[in-house]
């Protein structure tokens, strides 16, 4: 079963792929969607075995992959509970991903390769979810990097696609050098890339040291640090996270593919899988602390003054990464994966309901020109709503709760029960939460309620444009997702007739345009995703975090902290309810100002205008880097071209080769005269020599 749900979305990939416009769009949309579906049915079963405690863990050996002397890398898919739980998120969303895309991409003309893509990176996940030793999780990690490349990258004839693409591969790199480096460390101490022989060696390394960068340092440390250099990449945490918002270029499902279910979530499964291991250093675990915490502040401070609809989600995704890793920094590894779990279910459906909202506003990002949608797209409305319920944390104690409300909660009991560095991150993800409650209902509110702020719009003007019949959509070209608007809305606003509600424009604020709802192929994934953000905490809270069925859940998958467990169920009382009382506060917050005052976001950009510009900006972190990595790496670039290159290697190189040869041969053509005496003349030099030669010999 388990070598079915890896390789149905490969076969899928290579005959989408390969076969992509002669086998037609729909077929290719078949194929790659039905496998998908179908290793989701064959992972929920698999996971329910764990949850019920039928299944026990087991390796499905497949074949030698290297072996060279005592090196040996056997290709095999582990089955435990950590894989699991990453085999539901990841078909479950990658399948629901597929289907929406039927209607999301519906006049793209390249559907085939962009369904081929999504199966691609799906296998490449589960490539590394399933891993049995480092390589083999590298292989999986490399390939959701280059999906990752080709799916953000895929509208290729836009400049800003193509720039934010390489933009993800050159950050990658960086941590993924780091990640190279700690697998090679990694062999070099415990002689295996087996995962499971790593970890059961690795007590046994606690306190020894090792030589690096020309000095000794506690082994442990060394390895734990340079492989979370490569999960901060994957995972976009702070410094190297610049990637992460511009990934927002590629089309919608991709954004809901990456950031609920995929790339973003392989660095928290990396360092949970190897837990092991960072419980042997605690300096690695207080650095995954403070770099989560510090990525979770950062990411909900910038979310909160971002205009684009993606973007605020995007940095949403930043900070509950940020969550994640403190929570496994403090050694709650259970509700690190607890939150990974119930987050995918959520931010996939934000995702999925934002591109809804796209798809009904003509491709519209910005949210100011938003407003009073909740009666133009009430499913969407409801599922979005859904969504924010469960990522702000609403529930009751005790009685029940949205997926947010039992697996952030659970992180931040946990963290303050650790004591230490853990009640530092906990006053840090309670400030987190108060802004994540904030930003999250400002999407709403600005988006589904107010006044409508349409015609304001370029693209909806641009719609209006074309359904008067002056169709210039091929003056945008394919590779943008204005030109890509599907048929069906266009066919709904001319069949309303622009022209007779053009007089209510002054009126509404609409500018004749009116909303419809998305396809039914868009709206069943949000459906489905809506029954996950309201009930995957309720359902599973117990076998992921309790004390008591936690273990037993687990089976040492993870290194399970049973009395951490035990603590964080006995913090004080407000310790439990400040989550509670932050949202309250965001949501208060978050009315008043853009319900209730809506002139207060003015007065307060007019009165902090430095700190707005510097949120705006992101911390200027695009900035810096640009002064201190791009600048300097394309000087260094040019002269090695230009000096280097051109001016040495060309010049005495080939180009000057080249040139030699030319004067050579002006110079034999000049003897070349055609007059028997040249030739008679040249005959008797050289015989003149010849003789000399002899004589002097």
């Amino acid at each position: 079963m388990i070598q079915l749900i890896v390789l149905f979305p490969l076969l899928a990939a290579i005959i989408a792929g390969l076969g992509n416009r002669i086998i037609g769009n729909v077929p290719a949309k078949i194929v790659t969607t039905g496998a998908l579906f179908a290793s989701c049915a064959l992972s929920w079963p698999i996971f329910l075995s764990f949850v019920g405690g039928d299944a026990t863990p087991h390796v499905e050996p497949l074949f030698t992959w290297i072996r060279s002397g005592d090196f040996n890398a056997a290709w095999a898919l582990r089955v435990d509970t950590m894989t699991a739980v990453m085999l539901v998120v990841v078909t479950t969303v990658s399948a629901l991903v597929h289907l929406y895309s039927w209607g999301y991409m519906d006049e793209d003309p390249d559907q085939p390769r962009f369904f081929a893509y999504l199966s691609l990176f799906t296998f490449a996940m589960l490539m590394l979810v399933t891993a049995n030793n480092l390589l083999q999780m590298f292989f999986g990690w490399e390939g959701v990097g280059l999906a990752s490349y080709l799916l953000i990258g895929f509208w290729f004839r836009k400049p800003s696609a193509n720039a934010a693409a390489i933009k993800a591969f050159v950050v990658n790199r960086v941590g993924d050098l780091g990640f190279m480096m700690g697998i090679f460390g990694t062999y070099l101490v415990f002689n295996t890339i087996s995962i499971p022989e790593i970890l059961a060696a690795a007590p046994s390394m606690a306190g020894s040291t090792i030589g690096f960068l020309g000095a000794r340092f506690d082994t442990m440390t060394v390895l734990c640090l340079l492989l979370f250099i490569g999960a901060m990449g994957k995972s976009a945490q702070l410094g190297l996270h610049t990637w992460l918002p511009d990934a927002m270029e590629g089309p919608t499902p991709v954004s809901a593919l990456i950031h609920a279910a995929t790339m973003v979530t392989a660095g928290v499964f990396m360092v949970c899988r190897l837990s092991p291991m960072f419980e042997t250093s605690p300096t690695a675990l207080g650095v995954v602390t403070f770099v989560g915490a510090a990525t979770c502040l950062f990411a909900a401070t910038v979310g909160t003054v971002q205009n684009d609809i993606k973007r605020v989600i995007a940095y949403s995704t930043c900070s509950q990464l940020g969550y994640m890793f403190f929570a496994a920094g403090v050694g709650a590894y259970g509700a690190s994966m607890f939150h990974l779990f119930t987050h995918a279910f959520f931010k996939a459906l934000l995702f999925l309901g934002a591109g809804s909202v796209i798809h009904a506003m003509h491709h519209e990002q910005d949210m100011r020109y938003y407003g009073a949608l909740r009666k133009e797209i009430p499913i969407t409305f409801w599922a979005m709503t859904a969504g924010t319920l469960a990522i702000t944390g609403v529930g009751v104690i005790d009685v029940f709760g949205f997926a947010g409300f039992y697996s952030k909660d659970a992180i931040l009991e946990a963290a303050y029960a650790a004591g230490g560095r853990g009640q530092l991150a906990f006053f840090v993800g309670i400030f987190a939460a108060l802004l994540t409650s904030f930003y999250s209902w400002r999407l709403v509110f600005l988006t589904f309620f107010g006044k409508p702020r349409w015609a304001a719009s370029e693209h909806i003007q641009h719609a209006l444009h074309d359904s008067h019949g002056h169709d210039d959509h091929a003056t945008h070209g394919h590779g943008s997702e204005e030109a890509n608007a599907p048929a069906q809305e266009n066919a709904g606003h001319d069949a309303h007739g622009h022209d007779a509600h053009a007089h209510h424009a002054s009126a509404t604020g609409t500018g004749g345009y009116h909303p419809h709802e998305s396809p039914w192929v868009m709206l069943i994934p949000l459906i489905v995703l809506s029954f996950g953000a309201v009930f995957a905490g309720f359902l599973f809270h117990h076998s992921f975090v309790d004390a008591e069925h936690g273990a037993e859940f687990w089976q040492g998958a993870i290194a399970f902290n049973t009395h951490l467990m035990h603590a964080m169920h006995e913090v004080p009382l407000w310790v439990k309810l400040a989550p509670a009382a932050v949202m309250l506060t965001g949501l208060a917050i978050a009315w008043l100002s853009y319900i209730r005052y809506t002139d207060w976001p003015r007065q307060f950009v007019g009165q902090f205008g430095v700190l707005y510009t510097f949120l705006l900006n992101k911390w200027y972190f695009d900035e810096l880097y640009n002064v201190l990595f791009v600048k300097p790496a394309f000087a260094i670039g040019r002269v090695f071209w230009k000096v280097g290159d051109i001016g040495i290697i060309d010049r005495f190189g080939p180009n000057g080769l080249a040139a030699l040869v030319v004067q050579g041969g002006k110079l034999t053509r000049r003897l070349q005269s055609g007059y028997l005496y040249t030739y008679a003349l040249v005959m008797l030099l050289g015989l003149a020599a010849a003789a000399t030669w002899a004589i002097a010999r």
